[in-house]
């Protein structure tokens, strides 16, 4: 009986010392699934916001098969939130067989930590979406994130899943900073920062140049010019000099 409950406080105390690695290994399996998902099963045409996509293994790039992604008419990439936008996902087929277009899809993150999702975007399908090798193509991508989501930057992630000899292969077409608005706002919060940062600029500039007239101005100003009458001035020297000899010369003088 000993013996049992010795190695059953050895088996719990393993599990309790493995529980943090197998956390880790959780955290890191479900990673590499996100970055590596595959449309299965999927409609013709938009899925949904929020419909799982996963896949059993990571997917890889083709060999041969380059993307790249273009914003038409939206070269600051804003995203009024609620609101569809829409890009353009090229695809260039330089390898050796047929492939076909299985989906394209997209995630959002926080722009300083990608394990932190802040939507699963929309997942659109395709049918017969066939390129052949040495073909160009370009496939329409309209997304929409969600009215709620707080305006600010945030990390597009998109993707787009095909096929080659019923194999499936993933490339990731765009990896960038997108700026989410609100609705009917056209300024962004660093623009009305800016601005409002410029208008008062400008006001303590005004109130300094207005405080720099008024200084002048009175500088300019005269002050009031104060007349002494001669008599009062010669009544005053008279009293001052009673009684000297100047002023018996000068009475002799007046007589």
């Amino acid at each position: 009986m000993a013996v049992r409950v010795c190695l059953s406080a050895i088996l719990l105390a393993f599990l309790l010392a493995a529980s943090p690695i197998a956390r880790v290994a959780g955290t890191q399996s479900e990673e590499d699934a996100a970055m590596a998902e595959v449309v299965e099963n999927a409609d013709l045409g938009y899925v949904g916001d929020d419909t799982p996509v996963s896949s059993d293994a990571p997917l890889t790039p083709a060999p041969g098969v380059e993307t790249v992604c273009v914003f038409p008419k939206n070269a600051g990439k804003i995203v009024p939130a609620g609101e569809e936008t829409e890009l353009l996902v090229g695809l260039q087929n330089d390898g050796e067989s047929t492939l076909n277009v299985v989906a394209v899809h997209s995630t959002l993150h926080l722009p300083y930590d990608h394990r932190m999702y802040g939507q699963n975007l929309t997942v659109q399908s395709f049918y017969n979406a066939s390129v052949p090798v040495s073909v160009q193509a370009t496939f329409p991508y309209t997304f929409a994130v969600s009215k709620f989501l707080q305006p600010g930057a945030y990390d597009l992630v998109g993707y787009i899943v095909y096929e080659i000899d019923q194999h499936p292969y993933q490339n990731v077409f765009y990896n960038g900073t997108i700026e989410v608005v609100e609705v009917g706002g056209l300024l962004s919060v660093e623009s009305v920062f800016l601005i409002t940062l410029g208008i008062a600029l400008l006001g303590l500039f005004g109130l300094w140049a207005y405080g720099q007239v008024q200084q002048l101005s009175k500088k300019t100003k005269k002050g009031p010019k104060v007349e002494t009458g001669t008599g009062t001035t010669d009544a005053n020297m008279d009293e001052w000099l009673e009684g000297t000899a100047f002023a018996k010369e000068k009475a002799k003088k007046n007589k």
